[in-house]
């Protein structure tokens, strides 16, 4: 049976707390990769704990969004920590996602598309016209015609995203219940994969409180 696939979002930049969620997480049930944010990457000790980190499944969420040659240069000066994963903004433009593309060897490169914190609203406040599905379609077509190796997407767009990018895709805004927080378009973690998520990100439902007892209610929610 195939497993079922999460990122943790390792939100905090204390190397004591992310020594106890990858130890507390560890289990044979669900498979499960680490996402390390800004937080993380800029901090102290950050780089250099991630150096060191063997047999695990690394997800540098940096958010690359510049001109193509800042793009290539920061994925050059990152290769070194073996990174898995790393995302890149899709609104960089074709140029810098091909260029990173190119570049990227073995580092599966994600196109971020809206961030799940905005909504319609929110995205009129910037000056963008089109609602958020059409402009995620429109974004995923880009990723596609770059050859990007996953997207990142709110699991309310997966399924539109599916018929015309057949790669990887990974969902964050993942909640059990209604408490949201800052994130917009949300859903549970059984109706991201009924919608064709291959991953979901959780971070808070997770790593707050008892991370075991967290982990275990999230196996028992998918095995409804």
């Amino acid at each position: 049976m195939k497993k079922n696939k999460l990122f943790i979002a390792c939100d905090t930049s204390k190397i004591s707390q992310i020594n106890k969620i990858i130890k507390l997480s560890n289990n044979s049930k669900i498979h499960i990769g680490y996402k390390f944010g800004l937080e993380f990457l800029n901090s102290k000790n950050g780089r250099n704990f991630l150096s060191k980190l063997k047999k695990k499944i690394i997800f540098a969420d940096l958010k690359l969004h510049d001109i193509p040659n800042t793009c290539v240069s920061t994925i050059k000066a990152v290769k070194d920590l073996k990174v898995n994963y790393l995302t890149i903004h899709i609104s960089a433009g074709l140029q810098a996602l091909r260029a990173s593309k190119k570049i990227s060897g073995s580092i599966r490169l994600v196109g971020v598309s809206i961030l799940t914190s905005l909504g319609n609203k929110e995205l009129k406040t910037i000056g963008f016209n089109k609602d958020v599905k059409k402009l995620v379609l429109h974004q995923a077509k880009l990723a596609n015609k770059a050859k990007l190796d996953a997207i990142v997407c709110s699991p309310q767009e997966v399924k539109i995203v599916k018929k015309v990018f057949k790669k990887e895709i990974i969902t964050p805004g993942i909640r059990f219940n209604s408490k949201i927080n800052d994130q917009k378009r949300t859903s549970s973690p059984n109706q991201a994969f009924k919608n064709g998520s291959d991953w979901i990100v959780m971070g808070r439902p997770i790593t707050k409180g008892n991370i075991k007892k967290n982990i275990q209610k999230l196996i028992d929610h998918l095995n409804r």
